[in-house]
């Protein structure tokens, strides 16, 4: 198993709704918890992930979430079973529209 830990700073969209949780840990998925925190205005996402060396990748896909999303005061935990990125991707995305009510 691997930890990896990514916060970003200058997001623009808070999230007012209670914790959500999307996905099911299983073989080749993960499940994303959402939650609103105060950050100072930050994004953190914590990854535990079977799939052991793709720190690279990972950030990456972080990157481009938080580019799309923008999100501030808002904690990101993922516990992956060897998800491909466009399923990260997928389940990140549900998690925040999830929040905002099923709207983008």
């Amino acid at each position: 198993m691997e930890t990896l830990n990514y916060r970003f700073e200058q997001g623009t969209q808070r999230l007012k709704a209670a914790p959500h949780v999307v996905g099911v840990v299983g073989s080749g998925n993960l499940e994303v918890l959402i939650e609103p925190a105060d950050l100072a205005g930050a994004c953190t996402i914590e990854i535990t992930t079977a799939a052991v060396g793709f720190g690279p990748i990972w950030e990456a896909v972080m990157r481009d979430f938080h580019q799309r999303w923008l999100l501030a005061d808002t904690r990101i935990s993922i516990n992956d079973m060897g998800a491909t990125p466009a399923v990260v991707s997928l389940r990140m995305d549900q998690a925040v529209q999830t929040m905002l009510g099923g709207s983008q």
